[in-house]
């Protein structure tokens, strides 16, 4: 294990809490100082972790490290890595899906709750010297009149799921994964996806990004869903069309929308977005306390740390991969 060399490929956390980790295990801690599919192939070589944040790692990359046995996602969503070639490698790959989601989901509630009560607009009337409180913008909601449909219901979803039903907001949860009996038990509503946009005047997005629900909130999606209905998502960004978001929130369609996640990030200072209105705009912050930034770094490299020590890993996305030369003593995230 001493011998084990773990590469951290990109990341821009502040501090060194990975290498800390990785070394107070016996490990040796490199990090690319660029992030370059032959940079990181060259220091790589001998590597048998790599921790990442954002580098996209595909196979041609990992048929350049031979020695590498665990990827580790410095964050819960995973799509920046190829976890099928991973699997045909036999190269375990986890994320870090417990480091912030109180933070998301508070988040979420907070985008939701100043989009459903008007903040923003109110904000800006009374700087203007406005002093109107039947002007809100674009709603002004009584929770139990209205009805939030919340796409998937893991770890996030269903916080804010239970949050939302807490407020006293009928709740709709599509998840084909879920039991329906979790989802009563938390006192909300199993439904189809066609029914949560169809009744949602509030949709939140808790899915993962894959090939399948990239563009999950299309055109047609949108269509689906009530005129002056809003679309929050703390997710992932390419979850929704931008173009056929933003459209529909020019001509009215979409009442309003609340994002901490984009399609291209950092968001462009020309993307149309910007001058949308009654639009809601975060800097992919959801994530973000002190305590989720000393945790996130720290569960990526203890994710390794585990697994080398042939220990079990809770984390692992892809447990049903061929193994190679570690143990199989892992089990597969929840949802």
């Amino acid at each position: 294990m001493a011998e084990s060399l773990i590469l951290l490929t990109d990341c821009d956390l502040p501090g060194d809490a990975a290498e800390r980790t990785l070394r107070a295990a016996g490990l040796r801690a490199v990090r690319a100082p660029e992030a370059t599919d032959d940079r990181i192939a060259e220091l790589g070589a001998e590597a048998e972790g790599l921790i990442v944040q954002w580098h996209r790692i595909d196979g041609a990359l990992m048929d350049r490290m031979p020695r590498l046995r665990m990827i580790s996602r410095l964050g819960i969503g995973y799509d920046m890595i190829d976890v099928a070639a991973a699997s045909e490698r036999g190269i375990a790959v986890a994320n870090t899906p417990s480091y912030c989601i109180e933070e998301v989901a508070a988040h979420t509630v907070a985008l939701i709750m100043a989009q459903a009560r008007g903040l923003l607009a109110y904000d800006r009337a009374v700087r203007r010297g406005e002093w109107r409180a039947v002007a809100a913008q674009p709603m002004a909601v009584r929770p139990s009149r209205t009805t939030i449909s919340v796409l998937g219901f893991g770890r996030i979803g269903s916080l804010v799921a239970r949050g939302c039903r807490g407020l006293g907001f009928r709740v709709l949860v599509a998840d084909p994964y879920a039991p329906d009996e979790a989802v009563r038990a938390a006192g909300c509503e199993p439904v189809a996806i066609d029914e949560a946009l169809a009744e949602a005047d509030i949709l939140t997005l808790h899915v993962p990004l894959t090939a399948d629900t990239r563009h999950l909130v299309d055109a047609a999606a949108i269509a689906a869903m009530k005129p002056g209905a809003v679309i929050v998502n703390t997710c992932r960004g390419p979850l929704i069309d931008e173009t056929a978001l933003v459209a529909a929130l020019h001509d009215g369609r979409i009442g309003a929308a609340a994002l901490d996640v984009f399609e291209e990030e950092p968001l462009a200072a020309g993307a149309a977005l910007r001058d949308a209105p009654n639009v809601l705009l975060t800097p992919h912050a959801a994530w973000y306390s002190p305590e989720a930034l000393q945790d996130l770094p720290v569960h990526a490299a203890e994710n390794i740390v585990r697994f080398l020590a042939g220990e079990r890993v809770d984390a692992i996305v892809n447990p049903d991969r061929a193994v190679r030369g570690a143990s199989a003593d892992v089990a597969p995230t929840s949802r």
